[in-house]
């Protein structure tokens, strides 16, 4: 089996966390990951805002965000668990991975507010 690239925290650039978050389901990803205090398994994330996601595209995802920088993952049997690596990017780049997240949430809120706003009365 091929071992899973983690890039040494110098290697971690401002560019490739703002791609690897550039993606909604990436961004949610990592929100809920950031927020656990344990590792996390692949499965929790078959399903993310509302939306089934294939296995071999959830796989790419979390690639993507392996490949940043922003998690760590290991395999565990056939289940993969991964953890953010926020404490360690905050000593990189300070304040950066709180403000990218607080955004986050703001735009979340924002959102559900709109959503909320649409929906016919009585439903």
């Amino acid at each position: 089996m091929k071992p899973l690239f983690h890039p040494a925290l110098a290697d971690i650039t401002v560019e490739g966390i703002m791609h690897a978050l550039s993606d909604p389901v990436r961004a949610a990803i990592y929100a809920e990951l950031a927020d656990a205090a344990d590792a996390l398994t692949c499965s929790t994330f078959l399903t993310v805002r509302d939306r089934d996601i294939p296995k071999s595209t959830l796989s790419q995802h979390f690639k993507t965000l392996r490949d940043a920088g922003l998690i760590l993952s290991e395999r565990q049997g056939v289940e993969m668990k991964s953890i953010s690596r926020c404490k360690e990017i905050e000593t990189r780049f300070p304040g950066l991975i709180p403000a990218i997240m607080g955004a986050h949430k703001i735009q979340l809120m924002g959102k559900k507010k709109a959503a909320a706003r649409r929906k016919p009365a009585g439903t």
